[in-house]
């Protein structure tokens, strides 16, 4: 798996050059590298699995399943990211996703309405605060998830993804998240979340 560079080079307002080169440069990049990691276990350990030179399957503990729920946490942990940080780098101008915000005033009654909501969503979420396309349903939704691979729905592609584990805003902001989250809609690229709005809502089962 390739690390992606950051799509912006502006500064942040509020996020600093010191804490992104912390979150994306080495955390982000430390996922990618332990999915590679665990990848390649998998690998070697599944052939041994079809050769009939080892087991794994024990829900207690095994190394199968260890490698298992480690790739789910590290894969997600790299998806994630990528999409949290390429929604970053805008000016925070809604009008550049006209698609995009008539979608969420359709469904949440105004713009400035469903930031509210979702910045609330972001103060009660441990890990992470999402707006995503459900395929299954056909329209936005709204989803919280404490861990990378716990709260996310199947069938979902994230639009907006916002971080809110410590280590997003901790340097810059303390423990006061909620500024940290004013300054991600002055921050977010609108027309980027236009654009996975326009790809993602082609997609419905």
């Amino acid at each position: 798996m390739d690390v992606r560079p950051l799509k912006f080079t502006k500064e942040l307002v509020g996020i600093s050059k010191k804490t992104l080169e912390i979150h994306h440069d080495k955390l982000y990049v430390g996922y990618v590298k332990k999915n590679d990691e665990i990848r390649e276990k998998l690998k070697q350990l599944s052939q041994e699995i079809i050769a009939d030179k080892a087991s794994g399957g024990n829900q207690t503990y095994s190394e199968l399943r260890a490698l298992k729920q480690g790739e789910t946490f590290a894969v997600n942990g790299v998806y994630l990211h990528e999409w949290y940080f390429d929604v970053l780098g805008g000016d925070g101008d809604w009008k550049k996703a006209p698609e995009l915000s008539a979608a969420i005033t359709e469904k949440w009654g105004s713009v400035e309405g469903f930031m509210k909501y979702f910045s609330e969503c972001g103060m009660a979420a441990r890990g992470w605060s999402l707006v995503v396309w459900d395929t299954k349903v056909g329209r936005l939704k709204q989803y919280n998830g404490d861990a990378h691979n716990q709260g996310g729905v199947w069938g979902c592609l994230p639009i907006i993804v916002l971080d809110v584990y410590e280590h997003a805003y901790f340097i810059d902001y303390g423990s006061d998240r909620k500024k940290y989250i004013e300054d991600f809609w002055k921050n977010l690229n609108w027309a980027e979340a236009e654009a996975l709005y326009l790809k993602a809502r082609e997609v419905q089962f």
